[in-house]
């Protein structure tokens, strides 16, 4: 499953939930990391706040796209079995905030 997010570093309130409008992308999940977009500090920080929000493994989140971009683009690697409750989830996550 793929998943596009919007990365806010240097946020003073960390968290992941919303829905980011980007121009020419579809909507994207918002992440809040205290990390800087220093070498990398601020996506790492991103995977590993989504896999946690997700409830998924740091290791099943693959950046796709975006490193040097605020706007990403993740694989979520997951058993077929677990997608209803990853869309869920996910569906919650985008309502929130």
């Amino acid at each position: 499953m793929r998943v596009a997010i919007r990365v806010q570093p240097g946020s003073t309130r960390p968290g992941v939930g919303g829905e980011a409008a980007v121009p020419g992308t579809e909507p994207c999940l918002v992440v809040r990391v205290a990390a800087r977009a220093v070498d990398g500090k601020a996506t790492e920080a991103a995977l590993r706040a989504l896999a946690e929000a997700l409830g998924v493994r740091r290791r099943d989140v693959t950046l796709v796209r975006g490193a040097t971009s605020r706007t990403k683009l993740v694989e979520i690697n997951t058993p077929d079995s677990a997608l209803a409750t990853l869309r869920d989830r996910l569906d919650t996550l985008l309502q929130s905030h």
